[in-house]
């Protein structure tokens, strides 16, 4: 479980992020390191961090991937802005 859900988020964080290339570390504590690798080579983006803090920090970065809404939730979001104004 520890290795999936930091694998996820760095391959979220792949998906958004057109020619770059995300990779992670763990380290023999059991912190997790966020790399980006350029040319063939590792740099390190982040200091040792616990899981929690990882997927927080790699969630963070990049391009925020658009929330789509269907055309019956902008009617109710509609529908919830004219009932608030209503006396």
């Amino acid at each position: 479980m520890r290795s999936t859900r930091a694998t996820a988020a760095v391959a979220r964080l792949n998906a958004r992020s057109e020619g770059r290339h995300y990779t992670m570390a763990l380290t023999g504590s059991g912190l997790l390191i966020l790399r980006e690798r350029v040319a063939g080579d590792d740099h390190p983006l982040s200091a040792p961090l616990a899981l929690d803090e990882f997927v927080h920090l790699v969630d963070s970065l990049g391009p925020k991937k658009e929330v789509r809404i269907s055309k019956s939730e902008a009617a109710f979001m509609k529908q919830l802005i004219r009932k608030n104004r209503a006396p």
